[in-house]
Formats: structure tokens, sequence, C-alpha cells
């Protein structure tokens, strides 16, 4: 099965309001189209996550997580731009535009420019960013493969992206862009 033809219908399936597994950086995620409410109050749903805790947006370039985040300061975007594509996401203040839906209780959003082949892929054939959280139940370990993503979610997704991991043995660092703390290790 070719890769392109798989990324074209995961595309497919987010532009019809679907959700999706795909490899990242170090585990299978769960993506959907970031502005259909329904879809992330469903893969919310399947992930039994709280909205309030927020999502994070992958995306191709920086161009597709322009309209998600307020301005940023040059030196803020430098530091930004440095650590993409790759393994770093960032919490970055919110645009006033953004769904309570994706930001949940906070006014900033966690956004990564991906470095991952196949998930650039499918945000470049989407067109835009899309939601990445970890394929897993809340508190459960994420599936590292697509058998796995299989088991635990069954046929209540629309689509599996098959396809290698980055090779990152834990998921990617999170930074908060006004401090520069790390919140979470990668």
């Amino acid at each position: 099965m070719s890769s392109q033809w798989q990324v074209r219908e995961a595309a497919r399936a987010l532009h019809a309001g679907g959700v999706i597994a795909y490899p990242t950086e170090a585990v299978y995620g769960l993506g959907c189209d970031p502005l259909d409410a329904d879809a992330v109050l469903r893969l919310l749903a399947l992930k039994q996550r709280p909205v309030e805790k927020g999502v994070i947006l992958i995306a191709a370039d920086l161009t597709q997580l322009e309209p998600y985040v307020g301005p940023l300061p040059d030196p803020l975007r430098r530091k930004v731009l440095a650590t993409w594509p790759g393994p770093v996401t960032w919490l970055l203040p919110v645009s006033d535009t953004v769904p309570v839906w994706l930001r949940g209780r906070h006014d900033s959003l966690a956004v990564r420019v991906t470095a991952h082949p196949l998930a650039a892929a499918l945000c470049q054939r989407f067109g835009g960013a899309i939601v990445s959280t970890s394929a897993n139940i809340s508190s459960r370990p994420p599936a590292r493969n697509p058998l796995t993503v299989q088991r635990v979610f069954g046929g209540r997704l629309d689509f599996i992206l098959h396809g290698p991991l980055g090779g990152l043995d834990r998921p990617t660092e999170i930074r908060d862009g006004r401090s520069d703390r790390v919140v979470r290790s990668g």
C-alpha cells in the first residue's frame, strides 16, 4: 500500500470530519480537523480526556500554525524556529479566535512543526494544522503501532495511517514559550 495513497485517504477522512490515527515522532497520535468541534469532541471522548486540558496541534510549517497563535515577538519566534521542524512542542500565546475545545482552560496553545515525514505530509495534504494527541485512553500507555491502535479503539476511528515512528523513546518535549520552562521532558 503506497504511503502517498494512505496520506491522501487520511486527509480525506480529516476533511470529512473524521478522527484518524497516524505515526508521530515517538508514538501513534490521534488527529482531526482542529476547527471541527464535533470531531475534536469525539476525539476527546475516545481518549476520555477532559476538554479543559486542551490539545496539541502539529503542522508542516509555521504558516499552518499562525492562525492559532498570537503575534510572536522576534526573540520568541527565533527561539521557536530554531527547534522546528523537530520534536519540541511549544506553549505559545493563543489567538483570540481559538475555540475552547483546542485551548481548554489555558491562554496558550501547544503547537509543533513536526519533523516526522508522514505527519508533515499529512498536514500538507490536509492543507493546515491538525490535532495531535497520543493514541491512548487517558493515563494509559500510548500506542506505538497500528495493531495497538486497532486494539484500543477498534472500529471507532475513521482511518489509520500506517508508518514507522520517528525514533524517539518518549513523547516530544513541551516548553513554555513565555518562560522557556520545560513542562514535559522528551
